[in-house]
């Protein structure tokens, strides 16, 4: 399953990449590999501060594990992950939402 991460880099992390340039992509791919994943696409980002988005392939049995490791580092903060929908799988939501929708009483009803 498909899973999107974002982090934004500690201002010590930031330092020790300007002074010690390393290739992030490489490490994370590593990680992801271990976890029996793949490593879809990754970019830089600078919105809120230089950060990551990840976009993994991964059993979402593994996946909070390799988001607890790289947070766990201390390098990275304001760490989000969410799962991916296909265009198939949100088709599926809406229609078992219609399904569902007779079933709920929305407050004040």
């Amino acid at each position: 399953m498909l899973f999107c991460i974002t982090a934004n880099y500690t201002s010590q992390a930031v330092t020790a990449l300007m002074e010690n340039p390393s290739n992030r992509q490489q490490a994370i791919e590593q990680l992801i590999a271990a976890a029996g994943g793949k490593l879809v696409s990754f970019y830089g980002t600078v919105a809120e501060g230089p950060g990551v988005l990840a976009i993994i392939d991964v059993d979402p049995a593994v996946a909070p594990s390799i988001l607890g490791v790289v947070t766990s580092a201390g390098t990275i903060h304001n760490v989000r992950m969410q799962r991916l929908l296909s265009q198939d799988e949100i088709a599926g939501v809406r229609q078992k939402g219609r399904e569902l929708r007779a079933a709920y009483k929305a407050p004040g009803q």
